[in-house]
């Protein structure tokens, strides 16, 4: 991976930096001068039974998604769909979206949120959650 040290990233399965939400667990392999700030890189754990951020869009960045463990359902655009282990999901700017686990069982995925940097949100982001924690899915 290119960054502005011009050296390699290189982490460990169990490494990365992790922000705690409560039901929700992101840990960040990559982002700001890992990557020369052109994306970042990141999983997410839900727990079982637990809504995502909420519905939202990014102006002008991409997001890919894809499946790690588990099963997820993903709104894109208007349209729910289940995403088993293995499905890859990408996101153009614009179009609405979120995630949930609506399963009794963890599920995990990776993100790539191209267009800059995302880590710098983690500390609001973990702050909202504190005051509004995750729901249950439906």
């Amino acid at each position: 991976m290119i960054n502005t040290k011009g050296a390699e990233v290189f982490i460990e399965p169990e490494g990365g930096r992790t922000y705690d939400m409560g039901r929700i667990a992101a840990i960040f392999k990559a982002d700001g001068e890992e990557t020369a700030n052109q994306c970042a890189v990141s999983e997410w754990w839900i727990e079982p039974n637990t809504k995502g951020f909420g519905v939202h869009s990014h102006k002008s960045e991409f997001e890919l998604f894809y499946v790690l463990e588990g099963r997820m359902a993903f709104l894109v655009d208007d349209r729910w769909r289940d995403a088993k282990k293995g499905t890859f999901i990408f996101i153009p700017p614009g179009v609405q979206h979120d995630f949930e686990n609506r399963s009794d069982q963890r599920a995990g995925v990776l993100n790539v949120y191209m267009g800059g940097p995302f880590e710098m949100s983690m500390p609001k982001i973990v702050e909202w959650f504190a005051e509004h924690p995750p729901e249950d899915a439906i």
